[in-house]
């Protein structure tokens, strides 16, 4: 399935960051460099997750379980280009099956373990999936059964397999008949999804020439060739996919996989499995930072740590360096490709490397890493000017070739995404600051970010005007120390009727909301400010509930 533009094709390759080497090949590499080092270290606790033993997975292993499943894949009907949705937690099985599916030709579509039967039913009518690959039951939650309730609702999807049916599958003979699949760098490997702002998810197709791109950029956080990785966050975005697994198939080394948060196993993991380099969310490094198992605890193999979703905080940096000398770098990214990541080499200086972004492709600003010569960026104002005076604010717009071509049959959200010249527009508001560095001023778009993980305002909203108590009603994010932001909904109810946050929270899971979605705190209120032409005053609303829970 190759949906990158010819043109784009033809620039990229003689520019020489794309090429004909696949992700399968890189892997390959490692097997036959290091087939007895450990590939993959399960979650601790996968037994009690999902009833199966924790392992340690050699190179060899991971390969032939690879092999195997891919043949059993095509021995069920799996085509070239065939979609496959995969919603599984943590577990060594979820990394192999990314490489499962693409070796037997198809595309995997990974899903988080909180959405429900509404984000589901969607992905799987928009990419017409043929198969869908779940666990029965994950934390009292019966996934198989909702998988097969979508089955009967979307003829395109054949089959549902459980994690069971992957372990046999793992068992089978592989079969040489696989080295006949074609299988080309421009293909796509995956199609990852993000909420936005948009009422329905969007996928982001990436190919394997854009996943060795992003994987060279990620080099700029500071990790390093046969790190020790740890993933902290699920295994299905950008944000795990982008800075540790996909790296870890580029540049070898060993993938150690944590689920769910749990901060006296991450730093059980981290010390165990002497990890070198981690990515995690600004209140993960606090709750480290203030969590009394933490005191006295021997992160001397910590090399560098990349904060995501926010910003650090200086104060957690300098604790880092001071008590285990582990530096901690700083990412912008999002699932559509585009990434600005701050590093020791990039911005030695501590203090600015807090909120200070390499502005990629500025004029005359040579980067360490060698990828980030291949990006664009522009700061641009209202009506589409650039912007390139110091302390300027716009938005920021993002051209590289680890950029999806696309929203996955999405040509109406394509045609307000990308610039005549084939710019991203990432709907983020960036500052220039002293010529070659960006500085992050605002969320243009409206997303709640949750413990890394985007909330669409709209969609909550669009979601609680169906309740029947509902008249108006608005969700802003309110601040929380563990989590970043958590939802809160201000709802104007019926003439009366009386509406309680228990009633949402029922009606919402009622319409298959994924979990993570479900409002936390309800203001009731006689309206919902809005501006002349009906726009909801959300600045308002999210000063309001802020001077409300007094921060």
């Amino acid at each position: 399935m190759i949906l990158a533009a010819p043109d784009r094709i033809t620039e990229y390759t003689n520019k020489g960051c794309w090429g004909s080497r696949t992700l399968l090949d890189d892997f390959k590499q490692h097997v036959r460099n290091r087939p007895d080092a450990t590939a993959i270290v399960d979650p601790i606790n996968k037994e009690a997750l999902m009833g199966t033993k924790p392992e340690r997975v050699r190179y060899a292993d991971f390969d032939r379980a690879v092999e195997a499943t891919a043949s059993a894949l095509r021995a069920e009907g799996l085509q070239k280009d065939d979609i496959i949705m995969v919603q599984l937690p943590n577990c060594w099985e979820l990394a192999m099956l990314y490489l499962a599916i693409a070796r037997a030709g198809g595309v995997i579509s990974p899903m988080p373990m909180q959405w429900r039967s509404k984000e589901i039913t969607y992905v799987a009518e928009i990419t017409q999936a043929k198969a869908m690959i779940t666990v029965k039951e994950f934390h009292g939650f019966a996934h198989q059964a909702m998988a097969e309730e979508v089955r009967q609702k979307v003829p395109s999807l054949k089959k549902i397999f459980t994690y069971e049916d992957v372990r046999r599958m793992m068992e089978e003979k592989p079969d040489p008949a696989l080295e006949r699949i074609r299988i080309d760098a421009d293909d796509i490997f995956t199609i990852c999804w993000t909420s936005g702002t948009e009422a329905q998810p969007k996928g982001c197709p990436l190919s394997h020439n854009n996943w060795r791109c992003q994987a060279a950029i990620a080099l700029a956080s500071g990790m390093q060739p046969g790190d020790v990785m740890l993933t902290a966050g699920p295994l299905v975005n950008m944000a795990s996919v982008g800075t540790v697994y996909v790296p870890w198939l580029r540049f070898g080394g060993t993938v150690v996989l944590h689920h769910p948060f749990d901060p006296q196993l991450l730093l059980k993991q981290m010390v165990q499995e002497r990890i070198q380099y981690t990515l995690l969310v600004p209140a993960v490094v606090n709750l480290i930072l203030k969590h009394p198992a933490a005191q006295g605890v021997d992160l001397s193999a910590v090399r560098v740590i990349t904060v995501g979703s926010a910003p650090p905080s200086l104060w957690s940096m300098q604790e880092f360096k001071r008590r285990w000398n582990v530096d901690i770098g700083n990412i912008w990214g999002q699932n559509e490709g585009t990434a600005l990541v701050s590093g020791v080499q990039e911005v030695p200086d501590m203090a600015l490397r807090v909120d200070h972004l390499p502005r990629y492709g500025a004029p005359g600003v040579e980067w360490a890493t060698p990828m980030a010569r291949f990006v664009q960026t522009k700061v641009v104002g209202p009506d589409g000017t650039e912007l390139t005076e110091d302390g300027a604010v716009g938005e920021l717009l993002y051209r590289g070739p680890n950029v999806i071509p696309g929203y996955f049959k999405r040509p109406d959200l394509n045609a307000q995404a990308f610039d005549a010249e084939g710019y991203f527009r990432t709907g983020d508001l960036f500052q220039i600051a002293q010529g070659r560095y960006l500085k992050f001023f605002e969320r243009a778009k409206d997303i709640i970010i949750r413990g890394g993980y985007n909330i669409s305002a709209q969609e909550v909203e669009n979601v609680l005007l169906g309740h029947p108590a509902v008249q108006d009603v608005a969700a802003v994010g309110m601040p929380d120390e563990n989590l970043g932001e958590r939802t809160c909904v201000y709802v104007v109810p019926k003439p009366g009727q009386n509406v309680t946050l228990e009633d949402l929270i029922r009606y919402m899971k009622g319409q298959g909301v994924a979990t993570y979605k479900l409002p936390e705190r309800l203001e009731r209120v006689e309206a919902i400010p809005r501006n002349p032409v009906g726009k909801i005053l959300k600045k308002e609303l999210r000063q309001d509930i802020r001077k409300k829970m007094g921060s």
